[in-house]
């Protein structure tokens, strides 16, 4: 692997932020600083994290990136649920985001493992 951008899971966080973007600008427009902030924030932070991770110089730091992008995922888990009860999100989007969060969730933990075993 010559860069992170070689990275599966760096691309579909890529993903995730793009669709995230997408989604968000029908937001109501009180929650710009608000909850699209919040969501916003936290989708660029998973592939920011796992990219600043991989240029670390041991693997403890690398581990300790990746554990950053996962909570910065479980938070957005979390606010695009918010947004679907307070209906800025259709059942649809909401299922898209959610599925795609899930199974970079599932390949991030399993990254981590397999780099928590050279610790």
């Amino acid at each position: 692997m010559k860069t992170f951008r070689d990275l599966l899971i760096w691309q579909k966080a890529m993903s995730l932020v793009t669709n995230c973007y997408k989604v968000t600008s029908h937001f109501p427009k009180e929650e710009q600083f608000g909850l699209i902030s919040q969501i916003r924030r936290c989708s660029i932070s998973i592939p920011s994290n796992i990219a600043e991770g991989f240029a670390r110089e041991s693997n403890k730091d690398y581990y300790r990136f990746l554990s950053i992008a996962l909570g910065s995922l479980f938070e957005f888990q979390t606010q695009i649920e918010i947004a679907l009860n307070l209906n800025y999100l259709s059942e649809e989007n909401f299922k898209n985001l959610y599925e795609d969060s899930r199974e970079l969730e599932r390949m991030l933990t399993s990254f981590m493992n397999k780099i928590k075993e050279t610790l």
